[in-house]
């Protein structure tokens, strides 16, 4: 476990933390201290107890602001991720439904060609003795 010294307010204090999390534990020192400072900008001197106080409760009020913004965007994220979900279902039904189509069709017009072969009256679509040759 790491050691790390911060002050905040004029007063330093010993605080433990894991191995790595010295500059981060530094940071917040910092945050707290800025906090107050701001406060006491504010306020004037109401003493060090209700400014320690105010600064915590002005926090804590901007981590559940920062917490319900963050939650309501993993919802919103969510609800796009289900939204991709089903356009991607309705897109391979789409395919599906085309693929078929053109199936059917393709066996209409064999269908078709086969008819026409086999009447002999009409020359065939499709052969040379049918082409338009004047």
């Amino acid at each position: 476990m790491a050691h790390v010294v911060v002050t905040i307010a004029g007063r330093t204090y010993r605080m433990g933390c894991e191995d790595g999390e010295e500059a981060h534990l530094e940071e917040l020192a910092r945050v707290v201290e800025a906090k107050m400072l701001t406060l006491r900008e504010g306020f004037g001197d109401i003493g060090e107890q209700r400014i320690v106080v105010m600064a915590a409760l002005t926090i804590a009020d901007e981590a559940s602001i920062a917490a319900r913004k963050l939650q309501a965007a993993e919802a919103e994220l969510a609800a796009l991720r289900e939204r991709e979900a089903a356009l991607r279902e309705q897109e391979a039904a789409l395919q599906d439904s085309v693929a078929t189509a053109l199936e059917d069709a393709a066996a209409r017009v064999e269908r078709v060609v086969k008819d026409l072969q086999q009447s002999g009256d009409e020359p065939s679509l499709f052969s040379r003795e049918g082409s338009a040759s004047t």
